[in-house]
């Protein structure tokens, strides 16, 4: 059997069996696509809302206290303040919470809807739940991995002798056929860049490989154990200092709680707060409002750098509306490529039956005995 042979076998195989879980992974990412612009535009009806930035601010005390209160006597565990508004939100385990930070009027709350939990739900846990959400990321991890050899093995197999664009007046077998090579050859850069991006973060050896190829040491984990800080005075005018570092900022993130040692850090983002590239973190030291670390993008380590684009890649985030456009084409394309294989595979599978059928059929020629091969011809 020839290595082509094997590669096809295999790719048939391996296809079919993981043909459903691929269906539903694939079909959750396109409805996934545009997710975040959703949440957006729940949100920006309350900052637009806010009066102009130009106001004078509340202590941040304050707004925390106006956030705790609407939480539920719980603390909002960030506030996120926009450029060219007074809006701020509160982060919650539950909804954002908005806020006039000139007046401190509560604007409103804004939620995932249900029906993006729970197509989440169905994209990372095959819709399990609990204790079981270990098992559903198994699975989608696993098939993650084999979906990355069927998109390499349907490369091999096409190239040279595949179509790269659709023919007219097909059917059946044959228009299956057309279509599985033309949607595969199209969207195979995009669609692999998906999928081993997904390898990367279903787990930790995918990711601690990522720094190891980019020759950098995996990131030691830091904790902060000291008390949180009651006086936030001081930290006001920092964040107006955070506001000033670039011009272009879109918004400005205050992690909470603050802690009563080390420096005060804010993350400070001029995109669409998917797009790692535009992001940087300011620290400041507390007593002075001297800089401490301006991390941004192009000064961090290779492997940092790697894995946040492996992240944000396989929503196509990285690169805005249009990356996400792609993203989710390539997705609608899995679910093409899945229907037609699983359709070519249905039809070798009745062919064969067919074929075994018309066999069983066809009378047997029964050998002709010692005696009957004696007799003389006539």
């Amino acid at each position: 059997m020839t290595l082509r042979r094997v590669i096809f076998w295999t790719h048939m195989v391996v296809g079919v069996s993981t043909g459903l879980i691929i269906l539903l992974v694939s079909s959750t990412g396109v409805l996934l696509s545009y997710e975040k612009e959703t949440l957006g535009w729940s949100g920006h009806s309350f900052v637009e809302q806010a009066a102009p930035a130009s106001g004078a601010r509340l202590p941040l005390s304050a707004l925390i206290a106006s956030a705790t209160e609407a939480n539920g006597g719980k603390r909002p565990s960030s506030l996120t303040f926009y450029n060219g508004s007074g809006a701020v939100s509160a982060a919650t385990d539950g909804p954002t919470l908005y806020f006039d930070s000139v007046s401190g009027k509560y604007l409103g709350s804004a939620s995932t809807p249900e029906f993006f939990k729970r197509v989440r739900a169905w994209h990372r846990y095959v819709g399990m739940s609990g204790g079981n959400r270990k098992i559903g990321r198994a699975i989608t991890g696993v098939t993650t991995i084999v979906f990355v050899f069927l998109i390499v093995a349907g490369l091999f197999l096409w190239f040279p002798r595949g179509p790269i664009w659709f023919k007219g007046g097909l059917k059946g077998k044959a228009r299956n056929w057309n279509w599985h090579n033309v949607f595969g050859f199209w969207a195979a850069i995009p669609l692999f860049l998906v999928v081993l991006s997904g390898v990367v973060i279903s787990y930790d050896w995918a990711t601690n490989l990522v720094y190891r190829i980019a020759g950098t040491e995996l990131p030691a984990e830091t904790a902060n154990r000291t008390k949180p800080l009651t006086d936030l005075s001081k930290i006001d005018p920092l964040l107006a200092q955070a506001e000033q570092k670039t011009a272009d900022w879109k918004t400005v993130a205050l992690k909470l709680p603050v802690r009563s040692q080390g420096p005060v850090s804010f993350t400070i983002d001029r995109g669409n707060g998917a797009q790692p590239q535009l992001r940087s973190t300011l620290s400041l030291d507390r007593e002075t409002g001297a800089t401490i670390k301006w991390d941004q993008f192009e000064n961090q380590e290779r492997g940092r750098r790697a894995r946040s684009w492996f992240r944000y890649v396989h929503t196509g985030e990285y690169y805005g509306v249009a990356g996400q456009t792609v993203a989710g084409l390539a997705s609608l394309a899995a679910l093409l490529l899945v229907w037609t294989g699983l359709s070519l595979w249905l039809k070798r599978v009745s062919s064969w039956v067919q074929v075994r059928a018309a066999r069983a059929r066809k009378p047997r020629v029964q050998p002709a005995t010692a005696s009957e091969r004696a007799l003389p011809a006539r």
